[in-house]
């Protein structure tokens, strides 16, 4: 996701080969692996919007309601500033900096007062995924996902849910901490 303002800049170049022959960007894993980043149209596939989805629901406006399996973002969900900057941050460690996130908001869907859509959130997985499909695919582990686009659990939802467990527990945090 680093390079992805400089890619923004190139978004009306051609398709980038991969390294590899008779294999393209998005599209390397074996036709039985059953797991493709982008489909035989160069579209983002159902499998890899899915998980855009999640990711995105985790920092939209307004949040998604809360369901077993993966996030579905609401109709007209957003990433705000905030949202965008945190996306950021879990992704690639910092948030943009002001020209680049004004930059990325230019060339992408958004909303009237200037909210990253779905769609656009979207488009910069497609340009990504089209010209550094291992970017991707870092992001998505940043997020939870293996390499077969499953959700496995996240340091984040480790705590979130160690948390939990520690609240439910009949034995109290301070009686944790003075034991050892």
């Amino acid at each position: 996701m680093n390079r992805i303002i400089d890619e923004v800049r190139m978004m009306n170049a051609l398709r980038f080969e991969s390294p590899e022959p008779e294999s393209r960007q998005g599209r390397r894993n074996a036709q039985d692996a059953g797991v493709q980043l982008l489909d035989t149209e160069g579209a983002i596939s159902l499998q890899l919007e899915a998980c855009l989805g999640h990711i995105f629901s985790k920092y939209c406006t307004p949040s998604p309601e809360k369901r077993p399996g993966l996030l579905v973002p609401p109709e007209g969900a957003f990433l705000s500033h905030q949202g965008l900057d945190e996306w950021a941050k879990d992704t690639n460690g910092a948030a943009f900096d002001e020209d680049s996130k004004e930059e990325l908001l230019m060339f992408m869907d958004c909303t009237e007062q200037g909210g990253l859509t779905f769609e656009g959130f979207l488009q910069i997985y497609q340009l990504q995924t089209e010209c550094d499909e291992e970017e991707t695919w870092r992001d998505l582990s940043m997020h939870g996902f293996d390499r077969s686009l499953k959700l496995v659990a996240t340091r984040r939802e480790d705590f979130e849910e160690s948390d939990a467990e520690m609240e439910q527990s009949s034995i109290s945090p301070d009686h944790v901490n003075n034991s050892h």
